[in-house]
Formats: structure tokens, sequence, C-alpha cells
């Protein structure tokens, strides 16, 4: 499978890796990634929000960010730096789980990576196919977004 990373210089959600481990292997094995480098970075809201202003000029918090790091067909390397404290205050507004909310949050940044995307409504409904098939087969709730676009 190759090396999944994880980071979290925050404190306000406590971070099960295993959980991460096993959710980036599913979700590779599933797009057909045998070769893979993944850092995952949970970080709080200055943060992401820094990150999401510098690199899309988005002056706000957000859920994920995706950054392919090599151009390789051989081997995915990327990471993903996703915003902690953005799951918390969603998890609180729809009634479940912080982890969840973050599990789908890695779920949509490693589709990102595997070449899914969803600038438009077509693609945004097969990327939220896929999230619901992740998240059905990792044993979670469906709590995929259902009007996207």
């Amino acid at each position: 499978m190759g090396k999944i990373a994880i980071a979290s210089p925050q404190e306000s959600v406590a971070i099960d890796r295993k959980h991460f481990r096993e959710v980036v292997r599913v979700v590779l094995e599933g797009e057909g990634i045998a070769d893979a480098e993944i850092s995952l970075a949970f970080v709080d809201n200055p943060t992401i929000h820094r990150l999401n202003k510098q690199f899309l000029d988005h002056d706000e918090p957000t859920d994920v960010l995706s950054f392919p790091l090599s151009d390789s067909p051989k081997k995915l390397v990327g990471e993903l730096v996703l915003g902690a404290e953005v799951a918390r205050q969603r998890a609180d507004e729809l009634g479940h789980e912080v982890q969840t909310e973050l599990t789908l949050y890695v779920i949509h940044g490693l589709l990102h990576l595997c070449g899914h995307d969803d600038h438009d409504a077509s693609q945004a409904r097969k990327m939220r196919e896929r999230e619901r098939y992740y998240l059905e087969k990792l044993g979670l709730p469906n709590i995929a977004p259902v009007d996207e676009l």
C-alpha cells in the first residue's frame, strides 16, 4: 500500500490514527491505487484559513484541502489538510460524531487526489456516490451532502 503519515497539531479534536489509516487504505484500495504515500494533517481554524486563502484565495476556514505532490502514474503522493474545528462545528450542527465528519473529509480529499472532481453537478453527484459508498463500506452513517450544486 505505501506510507500513511498523520499529524495533528491541534487540540480541539482527538484523532484516532488507526481509524484514519484504515479509511485511507479502504479508499485507495477501492480506487485501484496500489502504491501511495499520503499525509493527513488535522489542523485548527487559523491554519486551514491561512492555507485556504494562500492556495485558493478563499478567505475562510474550510473542511479539506488536497495537495497532489507527484505526477507519477505509478505512485500516488499527496497531502490532505483537514479542518478539525470545522468538522467539530459541522458535526455539532448536524448531530453526528466529529470522527464521522472528519472521515467524510478524508474520503473527499482522497477522491480528489485520485482524480475525481466536483466542479459541476454531474461530477459532484458521482463524487457524492463514492463518498456514500465508502462511508457505508466503513460502517458509518451516510452524512455525504445531498445537494452539492
